[in-house]
């Protein structure tokens, strides 16, 4: 995942997993793209659903494997924000990005939350990485990288966040 500042969690469950995304969820700024790597079943979505849940949105979070992208219009402390969340894994050629329109949803004021990124390989520019590793019927291992300036800026803060997760 490159250099930047690293954090490691053992997830004993989905709801550990929902936490750790609100963690990052408050960290996140407008502009930034969120990657989350992982095998299948490896709480990706699930870390999306927490993630999104933490920024105000109510409602049903489905998984974008079909439709690529499913954008979100929430506005977290009063300050409008989108929330752009894609599923690459169909993607055969990182090139596809642009006949995706991926450079519309890449605003300043939105955050792209981007499952199987390496298929968006050198076209994708991370902020935060987010990787899950299966390590029980629940439990997951999530590795979160800080790699952004104002990423990493903001590390102690989610440090603290992190510590607060059981």
């Amino acid at each position: 995942m490159g250099a930047g500042t690293t954090f490691s969690l053992a997830l004993p469950s989905e709801a550990h997993t929902r936490a750790l995304a609100g963690a990052v969820a408050t960290i996140a700024l407008p502009g930034m793209e969120i990657h989350l790597t992982g095998d299948l079943a490896a709480g990706k979505t699930a870390f999306a659903r927490g993630f999104l849940h933490a920024l105000g949105h109510r409602g049903a979070v489905k998984s974008p494997t079909f439709t690529l992208v499913e954008s979100y219009d929430l506005a977290p402390g009063g300050h409008a924000l989108s929330v752009h969340h894609f599923d690459l894994y169909r993607l055969t050629d990182p090139e596809e990005l642009h006949y995706l329109g991926f450079e519309d949803y890449r605003r300043p004021d939105a955050i792209a939350l981007i499952e199987w990124p390496s298929r968006g390989a050198g076209l994708l520019l991370p902020s935060i990485a987010v990787e899950l590793s299966i390590t029980g019927l629940e439990s997951r291992l999530a590795r979160v990288e800080l790699l952004a300036a104002d990423a990493v800026a903001r590390a102690a803060d989610f440090r603290n966040l992190v510590m607060k997760i059981k």
